[in-house]
């Protein structure tokens, strides 16, 4: 198995977390230290607009833009949400998102009434952030609310016990199972993490413990709070990144700054003990994301084109509803057949497609453009390996089989925005099309720009452009620039500027 490393940057405007697989970049966090994530927050909301048609609401929760809450994600009132009875006991600060459960064991939701029937205007509600917001939306939020600790996940408003489905063993799941059940308080559920595989019951107990008093708190604090509130914070990405993916196959956690990583060795010796010697300060004068090689790394997931080691190549665009990703051949042309050629490419093709996928983050729909292949069997093979390859990936995926024409179609989770969202901005010029008008068609929309206002102007017009405009107009279509002047009377000066960017152009007197 190739070495995992968790490099963690602290030092300037923002935190970033990246994890390295056999050298390479797989995954990318970043936390902006003014723009905090706010999945997992619990809020206290006040239900704004009931919308019968969407069976939806939009929940008031103090942001910008308010909350989306569906139907299905609604449990019930707020009066039927309780403080729980536990016994005193040594707790854990550690906490974890939910994670995927069997499918024989997973929550099921009562079916729902209408959602007029459960909300009403000003009615105020607990709820969670399930997703960031994203793009223009506001963020997806639930009533089903849970608490991740370090081996288990608290859901308060769900009677249901689930167990991780990556825990093979029947005996183990079975154990754990029992251990969990018998210590829940009635009504509520818990999700047994992966993590949770061989812990001592006397440690699953202390989590449990935990975490009820955490939603305990949360629930005081709701009581004397009015709403919009938040009520409940995730813990900053630093200890989140800990949290969530540090793990027995992490060999090493490296971090830039000696307060930063004070605070996590403190962490990590007290809650996760037997971790303690992974964690190292790093202290090279090159900054940690050069030094490993991260920063050139991030500049190419940026990119829309990605080569193969092959010499085909990705494209890979991100719409607005989904993302497509582009095989092609490029420069590999083989060496036996074509079949042979582009079967090699594709399968090349599925690693690069799901490493990339996964730094950059890309979730809803994709589909996928595998180079055609003729055979049956060639299909499969390159179905299989995207199977296998996805099975690194954390966040949940449906996969369709490749079909005759080598497109697959596929979901992946969603919670946060992706890497290019995040890290970029929409182009003031062609908003985000990734095109602009060519330099000929604005020379020709200048010159129409002249015959729209003829009247209103003297015998002698300048025409400012870019200088590449400029340079068609007075060389390749001059003899356009002369039929407008014949054609008007005017005489017609091109000015080149070069502080004008390729679309601009101004039409003016001298």
């Amino acid at each position: 198995m190739s070495q995992k490393l968790l490099v963690i940057n602290t030092e300037g405007p923002e935190t970033r977390v990246a994890l390295l697989e056999g050298g390479v970049l797989a995954e990318l966090y970043i936390e902006r230290h003014r723009e905090r994530g706010i999945v997992g927050n619990i809020y206290k909301g006040k239900v704004g607009r009931v919308l019968p048609g969407m069976q939806a609401a939009f929940v008031d929760i103090g942001l910008d833009k308010s909350a989306y809450l569906h139907v299905s994600d609604v449990s019930g009132r707020p009066e039927d949400v309780r403080s729980l009875w536990v016994d005193e006991g040594k707790g854990r600060l550690i906490e974890e998102e939910e994670e995927e459960q069997d499918d024989e064991h997973a929550v099921r939701r009562p079916s729902h009434a209408p959602i007029q029937d459960l909300l009403k205007e000003n009615q105020e509600v607990l709820l969670q952030v399930a997703k960031e917001p994203i793009g223009t939306k506001g963020a997806r939020s639930t009533t089903y609310i849970s608490v991740p600790g370090r081996h288990l996940v608290f859901m308060p408003t769900v009677d249901h016990v689930g167990i991780s489905r990556r825990i093979a063993d029947g005996k183990e799941r079975q154990r754990l199972r029992k251990i969990v059940d018998a210590k829940r308080p009635p009504g509520t559920g818990f999700v047994v993490r992966t993590v949770a595989e061989g812990v001592p019951p006397d440690v699953l107990q202390d989590d449990m413990e935990y975490l009820i008093r955490l939603w305990n708190g949360t629930l005081t604090r709701a009581e004397k709070t009015r709403a919009p509130a938040c009520l409940y914070q995730d813990l900053d990405l630093v200890l989140r990144a800990i949290r969530d993916l540090l793990t027995a196959d992490i060999e090493r956690v490296i971090i830039d700054s000696k307060a930063a990583y004070d605070r996590l060795h403190r962490f990590v010796a007290t809650f996760m003990p037997h971790f303690k010697t992974t964690v190292d300060l790093y202290e090279g004068s090159e900054p940690i994301f050069d030094a490993y090689g991260i920063e050139l790394e991030i500049g190419r997931a940026l990119e829309r084109k990605v080569w193969l080691k092959s010499g085909g190549y990705l494209l890979i665009d991100q719409l607005e509803a989904l993302t497509a990703i582009d095989v092609n051949t490029g420069k590999f042309v083989g060496r036996r057949n074509q079949e042979e050629t582009i079967t090699k490419t594709n399968l090349e093709a599925v690693d690069e497609i799901v490493d990339q996928i996964r730094l950059r983050n890309i979730g809803g729909i994709l589909v996928l453009d595998f180079i055609d292949m003729d055979r049956p069997q060639n299909r499969q093979k390159v179905s299989k390996a995207l199977a296998d390859a996805l099975r690194a990936d954390r966040s949940r995926t449906n996969v369709t089989k490749i079909s005759d024409l080598g497109l697959v179609e596929m979901t992946r989770k969603r919670v946060r925005e992706s890497l290019g969202r995040s890290l970029s901005d929409p182009c003031p010029y062609c908003e985000g099309r990734g095109f602009l008008r060519g330099r000929l068609t604005v020379a020709f929309d200048s010159l129409r720009e002249v015959r729209r206002r003829a009247e209103g102007l003297p015998g002698e017009v300048e025409i400012h452009v870019h200088p590449d405009v400029a340079k068609l107009l007075l060389g390749e279509e001059h003899e356009a620039l002369l039929e407008t002047e014949r054609a008007l009377g005017k005489r017609l000066h091109v000015i080149p500027e070069g502080t004008f960017h390729h679309q601009r152009y101004e039409v003016r007197a001298p």
